[in-house]
This record gives C-alpha cells, structure tokens and sequence, in this order.
C-alpha cells in the first residue's frame, strides 16, 4: 500500500471493493477492519441491503468525509455515481460484459479539485492518476460487447409497465423498464417518493432497478444458477432456469396495480418536450377576452375533481363535513390537497384554476398578488362549492378573521398593548402560511428574532396558551 502502490503516503486512499453479492460484501468487510484495525467506520458495506446507515448517507461520506476509507459493494455504485476522490479500485468478482467492466473502471478516472481532494485524503496534494488491482483476472476474462438498455424505444411506458404484469419477462423487456425507471428515478423528489411508498412498494426504486438489471445480466444468471443447482459448472437450461428465477424477483413488485399507476402518473407529470427548432415570439400577454372556453373546462375539471374526492381526500372532507370553526385542517393535508389536483387526469395547478376563475367572473375574484400559498387552495375549493361568494388570498380571509376576532377581545374588556398587537400579526401571518401555530413555531423566525417563546410568555403571561387556540380557531377554522 505505501511503498509500492502509493509511496509516501500514510492514509489508506479511498478504495472501492467489487464483491460478487451481499454475502460476499460482508466477509470482505470483516477481513478488512480485522487486517486494518481501524474500526467500523474505516470500512463500510454500500449496497441495497446495509442495515447500519441509508446507501445515499453511505455515499455522501464516501465522497465529502475522511471515513469511510475503503468501501465494498456489488452492484450500487458500479455505475452512474462519481465517487471523485477514489484512487483504488479492487475487482473481487469477474465481469462478462465490455461495456459493464468500463463503466466500473470509470469510478476511478473521476478528476477533482486540489483543496476538495485534500479535505478527505490530507496526506497528498492531488489526484494524479488511479490504480486497479485485479483479484480474480477480471482484465484478461473475455468480455462481450454490451447492449444499451433501452431496447424498445418506441412502445410507451404504461405498456412495457402493464406487459411486465402480465407475465411478459423476456431479456429486451425487463432491460427497458430498467431504463425508463432509472431515468424517472432520476426525477424524483421526496415528495413522489413518499406517495410511491404508499403504495405499498417500500423498496427504493433504485434497488427495483438492479434486480431487473441483474435479470439480464449474464453474470448473475450464472451466479444464481451455481446457487440454486449447487455446481459450479452451470449449463444452459439450469441458468436459463435462473433467469426466469430473476425475472420473477424483479417482476414482482410491477404486480401491484396501485405502484404501476402512480409511476405512471409521476412519468407523465415529469415528462418534458423542448422544441429546440422553432421560436416562439411574444405577440400578447393576457387574456382573449373572445376565448372563455379554457376557463369553462378548467373550473368544470375541477369541481369534478372535488366531487369524486370529496370522500377521499382527507382536506376535502374536513372542508364538507365541518362548519367554519369546527375545522381542523393540517398543512399536510393541504400539501396533499395540492398534489392530488396536478396529477393526471386533472393536471391542475392553483395558478390555472384562479386565472380560470377570473376569466369567468373578474368581480367575484379578488388578485391572488405575487405572493402565492399553498394555503389558498382552502380559498378556491370553498369558491367551487359556493361556500364562499367571494373568490380571494387565504391570506385575506385570515385577515378579516383575526380584525373580527381583535374586535370582539376588545369589546368583551382585553386589551392590548402595541407590542401585543405587533406579535399576534406575526401569529396571523405564521396561521395563514402554515394554518396552525404551535409554541415550537415560536423558536422559528420572525419570532425567534424578536425573542422566542420566553419574549412571548413574558408578554401574554399565562394567557398565552388560550390566545394561541383562540387564533387558531378562529383563523384557520
């Protein structure tokens, strides 16, 4: 390691271990920590089934932290993730693919800045070259020349999806889907991923990925085969019994209708055409007060929407079933609220249901201004279900609330002083973004700025609680 491999260094550079499957993974990285002596942290296991940190946490400290120094892994990192500050990597499995053995190669050319390099690896001052040492003759093993994943370009997404759970497995298939879904995974927020967990699917989408990767992939196949049959020489109809093995590992989780739709419905709302050859020129900004029809469909699509979810939907329900003040709606709810209308078939957005709004009746419409919340879709569904005559900000309406609620405090004999007033209208502000205040919401800005929850105890005393559920009440309903 320090003579001959990397002289004059004295920290062990970060190294990548290729083991052939989890089992593997683990005894190499019991043999290292045991050879090494420099505890858990120096080397870490990164694949799919790593119990003691999340992979993408793994990852990151592989990247920007000194440890781990050496990490072992199968298949996750292979491909499609730079790890720039490697310098070694160690084959302990062979690979029959050409294009599969670059792409693993390809995790040491990465080139890196002299100071990022530095803060991980500070016994040398850049990366100037990366060294493989191969274990098992993984550079002189014959390799065939890879084909692309994407296979069928032209069959959509929802058919590959509905083939695969009908039983269709075959090589070109499964290869397909495993590139249309590492693409979307690509995509991806926290958000979409919360809502495909719902499903049921608690997998991440990357580790669906790799096993329809390892369906096809030649090596796996022989892998499982030598499992399964107990031989190490495999031959064509116990790999080929293998395959369909694999196949059925990473075909299962497509069986659930609920899974396949929502990874439809993300693909769609993600997809995105860019006209490259035309150009466009501004001729009008506004409204063609000759077209209303756009409007009519918009306002139409979304009072449908709120029909066939008004008992689905947790927000609708609280805003049908409950009188103002009897309400008790959540943030999240409302953030839930919000997704459910732009995904398909509604494809909505506020923005488009408030223009829609406004292009039918400018006088029952108030201007949302520039400031837009998630909290005024409370606004546009009391508006569609003629609860409210008038169609205005969240904001707004919290407004009017709280002066009546002032109002009544002082003519029932409270009152207040002017630094009072000025925290209850950062207590208002606070209600109409997020529709509730709590006494953690007082450690947060603005209020942490002008004294947290001790300025405001000492302000309210011990009519602080009752103020805070009376505007909670009151406000957000």
């Amino acid at each position: 390691m320090f003579t001959e491999l990397f002289p004059g260094r004295t920290i062990v550079p970060k190294t990548l271990i290729f083991a052939k499957d989890d089992s593997h993974a683990e005894d190499i990285v019991e043999i290292v920590r045991e050879e090494f002596g420099k505890g858990n942290e120096f080397c870490r296991k990164i694949t799919y089934k790593a119990t003691d940190d999340t992979p993408d946490q793994l990852i990151s400290d592989l990247r920007i932290s000194f440890n781990p120094r050496i990490a072992v892994t199968v298949d996750m990192i292979s491909t499609g993730m730079d790890i720039k500050p490697l310098e070694c990597l160690i084959f302990m499995r062979d690979v029959k693919s050409r294009g599969y053995f670059e792409q693993m190669k390809g995790r040491g050319c990465r080139t890196i800045s002299s100071d990022d390099f530095r803060s991980v690896s500070p016994d040398t001052s850049n990366k100037t070259h990366y060294i493989i040492v191969d274990a098992v003759g993984v550079c002189e093993s014959d390799k065939t020349d890879s084909r692309p994943l994407e296979r069928k370009k032209y069959i959509p997404f929802e058919q590959i999806l509905n083939s695969i759970a009908i039983g269709n497995w075959d090589e070109d298939t499964l290869s397909t889907l495993a590139s249309r879904l590492a693409r979307l995974d690509k995509t991806l927020d926290e958000k979409d991923r919360e809502e495909i967990r719902q499903t049921g699917e608690l997998r991440p989408l990357k580790q669906l990925i790799g096993n329809l990767i390892n369906a096809v992939d030649p090596d796996r196949q022989e892998e499982k085969a030598k499992e399964m049959f107990g031989t190490s020489s495999p031959d064509e109809k116990q790999i080929e019994a293998s395959a369909e093995e694999l196949g059925k590992i990473a075909c299962e989780p497509f069986d659930n209708p609920s899974f396949r739709n929502k990874l439809i419905d993300i693909r769609k709302l993600k997809e995105q055409t860019i006209d490259v050859i035309s150009q466009d020129r501004i001729i009008f900004a506004g409204y063609d007060p000759k077209s209303t029809g756009w409007a009519h469909e918009a306002a139409e699509r979304f009072k449908k929407f709120i029909e066939e979810n008004k008992n689905e939907i947790s927000a609708l329900q609280i805003i049908y079933s409950k009188p103002y003040g009897q309400r008790h709606l959540t943030f999240e709810q409302i953030k839930q609220l919000a997704g459910a209308i732009e995904r398909p078939p509604y494809n909505l957005t506020q923005d488009i249901i408030w223009d829609a709004y406004e292009q039918l009746d400018r006088s029952k419409v108030r201007d949302a201004g520039p400031q837009k919340l998630l909290t005024d879709i409370i606004s546009l569904v009391r508006f569609a279900i003629e609860e409210s005559p008038i169609l205005q900000p969240f904001t707004e309406t919290v407004n009017e609330r709280f002066l009546s609620w002032l109002s009544e405090q002082e003519k029932s004999g409270q009152q207040f002083t002017q630094e009072q007033k000025e925290w209850m209208e950062m207590i208002k502000e606070h209600i109409a973004r997020s529709l509730r205040i709590e006494m953690d919401d007082m450690e947060l800005a603005p209020f942490y700025e002008r004294g947290g929850p001790a300025k405001a105890y000492k302000l309210f005393g011990p009519n602080l609680g009752r103020i805070l559920v009376e505007l909670n009440e009151a406000l957000a309903g």
